[in-house]
């Protein structure tokens, strides 16, 4: 199983090295050269992963004390790919003199049809509508916490100790009363 590996590494090694080498010319293009370029390597692309894949597939296979050294060497080739493909990114949109690189990057090529129209103007009614709603809901959380903060403030304090005093007051003169009769039924009894 790991010559299997091992039979697999160099196909991905001339393949990454030849999808490098035009990442680092797609730049320098324009026009139909670029586009023929750009659909050269995502097709090399497409096989890199599908190389790794394979790949993958034999280390699973690997007898569990080997699998490390092929698990770290997977590892090492899918950073590897998604820097590959994060370049690649990155030179589709670079240095570009005739194409907008903005219309380029999302994909559009300046025909933008009724219907892309619609869309956008509907996504855009959405926005603004979710905006709103967040903005009212800011609002209302703000008017609950300046109420919190009123509460707890000085005024409200006050009362709750003003009218705990007054209850405090109250209780002693009840039980002042309460004392006083009994002594008074006491001396009756007497």
């Amino acid at each position: 199983m790991a010559s299997d590996f091992e039979v697999f590494e160099p196909d991905f090694g001339t393949l990454t090295a030849d999808i490098t080498s035009k990442v680092a010319r797609i730049p320098k293009l324009s026009g139909d050269d670029k586009k023929s370029m750009v659909a050269n390597v995502e097709k090399q692309m497409e096989e890199a992963r599908e190389l790794l894949e394979q790949m993958d597939l034999q280390v699973r296979e690997i007898p569990l004390q080997s699998r490390g050294l092929f698990s770290n060497r997977m590892k090492s080739y899918k950073q590897e790919l998604t820097k590959l493909d994060r370049d690649f990114k990155r030179s589709r949109i670079a240095y570009s003199d005739e194409v907008n690189p903005r219309n380029e990057l999302l994909g559009d090529d300046g025909n933008t049809t009724e219907n892309q129209l619609i869309k956008l103007r509907e996504e855009r009614a959405c926005l603004l509508d979710n905006t709103e709603r967040l903005e009212r809901s800011t609002r209302r959380l703000e008017a609950g916490y300046q109420l919190t903060v009123e509460t707890a403030s000085g005024n409200f304090t006050m009362d709750v100790l003003v009218n705990r005093s007054k209850t405090e007051e109250s209780n002693l003169v009840v039980l002042a009363i309460i004392v006083l009769v009994k002594e008074n039924l006491a001396v009756r009894t007497t």
